[in-house]
C-alpha cells in the first residue's frame, strides 16, 4: 500500500529527544558519519547476525549514505534516522523506517554497540519513539521486527507491551543467507507510558 504524507498529522518533529539524565536521541547529521562507522566497524563481528545491512557498511562513505538517506526520508515526512547518546557518547542507532500515513502505522529499527547492552538504554529509546509515534505523530500501530534468534531485541518489544504476531520466514538476509523475522506489533489503546 503506498505511503502518502500527510502534514496534517505531523504535530511535532524534534531534531532530538531528551530521554533521560543518561539517554539522548539526535538526528543524525554528516558529522557523525566517522562516529557512527567507527562503532559499527568495531561492531561487525556481532551486528551481523541480526541485521541485513552490515556486510554493505565498509567504509565511512557508506554509513554518510545511510544518514543522507535518513535526512531525504525526514524531509518527504516518511521517518527518519537518529542516533542513540549515552552519557554523550554515539552508542547506537534508532529509527522510524517509514511512516506510513495511509493506515498510520510505523516500524521502529534500532541497534546498539554490544559493549552498551544490558543498561537499558534501548529499552528507554524505543519507547520514546513508541510514545512520540502514538502521541505526536497520530500513528494507530507500531511494528517491531527481528532476525529470529536476537533474544535481545524481543525482550524489548515485550518489555513494553508488543504483541508477538508470528514469524515471516526468509524475510531478509543476513551475512549472505536468508533469516525469518519476528514480528511484534503494538496498537494505540494498548500503550501505557
Amino acid at each position: 500500500m503506498p505511503r502518502k504524507a500527510s502534514p496534517k498529522i505531523v504535530r511535532r518533529r524534534p531534531a532530538h529527544f531528551r530521554v533521560d539524565d543518561e539517554v539522548e536521541l539526535r538526528v543524525l547529521t554528516h558529522a557523525h558519519a566517522g562516529t557512527l562507522f567507527a562503532i559499527t566497524d568495531r561492531n561487525r563481528a556481532y551486528l551481523r547476525r541480526w541485521l541485513p545491512w552490515v556486510d554493505a557498511t565498509r567504509t565511512v562513505r557508506d554509513t554518510a549514505r545511510f544518514i543522507r538517506s535518513g535526512r531525504e526520508q525526514l524531509r518527504r515526512n516518511d521517518g527518519f534516522q537518529a542516533g542513540i547518546w549515552y552519557r554523550g557518547e554515539l552508542v547506537g542507532a534508532i529509527g522510524y523506517h517509514y511512516w506510513n500515513w495511509a493506515v498510520r502505522k510505523t516500524e521502529i529499527g534500532y541497534w546498539l554497540a554490544e559493549p552498551f547492552q544490558g543498561k537499558g538504554i534501548a529499552t528507554r529509546a524505543v519507547r520514546t519513539l513508541v510514545d512520540h509515534a502514538f502521541r505526536d505523530l497520530g500513528m494507530d500501530r507500531v511494528e517491531i521486527r527481528a532476525a529470529a534468534g536476537n533474544a535481545r531485541s524481543y525482550a524489548i518489544a515485550e518489555r513494553l507491551g508488543f504483541t508477538r504476531e508470528g514469524t515471516l520466514r526468509g524475510a531478509e538476509y543476513s551475512s549472505k543467507r536468508a533469516v525469518d523475522q519476528v514480528v511484534y506489533g503494538l496498537l494505540r489503546g494498548e500503550w501505557k507510558t
